[in-house]
């Protein structure tokens, strides 16, 4: 299964689950929810913290939050 920290920068991917118990509510307000589509920023230079896109909101989360967020990844389609 795909998590977070798989995504390239540009990627996107459809939240599946979560593999942890213990998530952070104010990433569920903003939008971090199952079926919601999440966007890789950026990744700082020493690959901590992950900046996500979900929802518009722009997140920035460690790495070890990352690693349970479960993702479909999106293909891209267009072959660019």
């Amino acid at each position: 299964m795909a998590t977070v920290i798989d995504l390239e920068h540009g990627q996107k991917g459809i939240i599946r689950e979560f593999t942890g118990i213990t998530l952070p509510i104010k990433l569920l307000e903003l939008g971090c929810l199952p079926g919601n589509i999440l966007e890789l920023i950026q990744v700082a230079p020493f690959k901590d913290p992950i900046y996500i896109n979900v929802n518009g909101s722009h997140i920035a989360i460690r790495r070890s939050l990352a690693r349970q967020i479960e993702l479909d990844i999106i293909e891209d389609s267009m072959g660019v």
